[in-house]
């Protein structure tokens, strides 16, 4: 007979993302909703080897919705691959009396939480939060709809100079091991190409598609680069030189990672945080929070772990078809 879940631990650990906090909220308030004991953990799994605990409220998560980063802080926590390390964790779980935990994060949140499950059997749920939206098993994770928006903003204030000017612009945005930000970004600013690290490129043909492009009467051209495609700035001065014509390059960099959420953000956060938490209680044990084609459900943990999540290569497509 499974252990009913009275007391719930939440953390936030890995790269931030917005909407961390609205997540929080959401599993903070559904825990309380249904009579659990909610302790906050400070900096993800370094809070868990530290015992970094506190107990937390309704008040505890009041006016953060609209808050981007996390109120629980996060820290990259290498030293939680040592088994003796977690065996100090799991001690401060039980010492604790935490009957479940919640982990919002991304990839490396997944696989300590199901890592902590497998040789702990605590009950774990993940809320897939990251930025790059490469969480298998979710159409969609909570912080990827702001990072592409703030991204978009920033590259139509970049096209106005790129006109002004009639320069070829490098915009270097987040992603060092795949391309879903540069993807979408890509295709919603309208790019003449988007490089990613998933797919080769071949630098001769983009230029002949930028120099098609000005003698069709185009004054300007942006390149989305996500930053595990290469180089920007060595990109930049190889298109000079076969080109001769002035190229710039703006690196996005971290202004992706903050800001308030957007409402999709937010709305996801909310779904996603209450169905962790009324997972656990109906007895599921390892599983992801995630949105598949539009509808709410708890899938195998072990998947997200153990599969790779791979852009949308006719999105990646169109972006090309749409540059004339």
């Amino acid at each position: 007979m499974k252990k009913a879940i009275k007391h719930i631990g939440v953390l936030t650990s890995g790269g931030d993302a917005p909407g961390m906090n609205a997540a929080i909220r959401a599993v903070v308030r559904s825990a309380l909703d249904r009579k659990l004991k909610v302790t906050g953990i400070e900096r993800g799994y370094w809070g868990l080897l530290t015992g970094d605990f506190h107990d937390m409220d309704s008040r505890s998560v009041g006016n953060i919705i609209s808050r981007g980063g996390t109120i629980l802080r996060t820290v990259r926590c290498p030293e939680f691959r040592e088994r003796k390390n977690r065996d100090q964790a799991y001690r401060n779980i039980l010492d604790k009396g935490l009957d479940a935990l919640v982990a919002i994060g991304g990839n490396g949140t997944s696989a300590a939480a199901y890592t902590i499950h497998r040789e702990l059997k605590l009950p774990v749920a993940v809320v897939p939060a990251s930025i790059d939206n490469d969480v298998y098993g979710t159409d969609e994770t909570v912080g990827f709809d702001t990072a592409v928006n703030t991204a978009v903003s920033a590259i139509d204030k970049i096209r106005d100079t790129a006109s002004s000017h009639e320069r070829i612009f490098v915009a270097e945005v987040m992603g060092r091991e795949n391309g879903f930000i540069a993807q979408e970004v890509g295709l919603c600013c309208g790019a003449e190409a988007v490089l990613v690290p998933e797919v080769k490129f071949d630098l001769k043909q983009i230029c002949r598609s930028l120099v098609l492009g000005h003698k069709r009467g185009k004054v300007s051209s942006i390149i989305v680069m996500a930053e595990g495609a290469g180089d920007s700035r060595k990109l930049a001065a190889q298109i000079t030189k076969e080109m001769g014509l002035e190229v710039r390059v703006s690196v996005l960099g971290y202004i992706q990672r903050g800001g308030s959420p957007t409402a999709r953000s937010r709305f996801l956060a909310a779904r996603l945080g209450n169905l962790a938490v009324r997972a656990l209680c109906e007895g599921h044990i390892a599983i992801l929070a995630a949105i598949q084609k539009g509808g709410f459900v708890h899938a195998p943990l072990s998947l997200a772990v153990n599969k790779t999540k791979h852009i949308d290569y006719q999105a990646y497509k169109l972006t090309y078809q749409l540059a004339l």
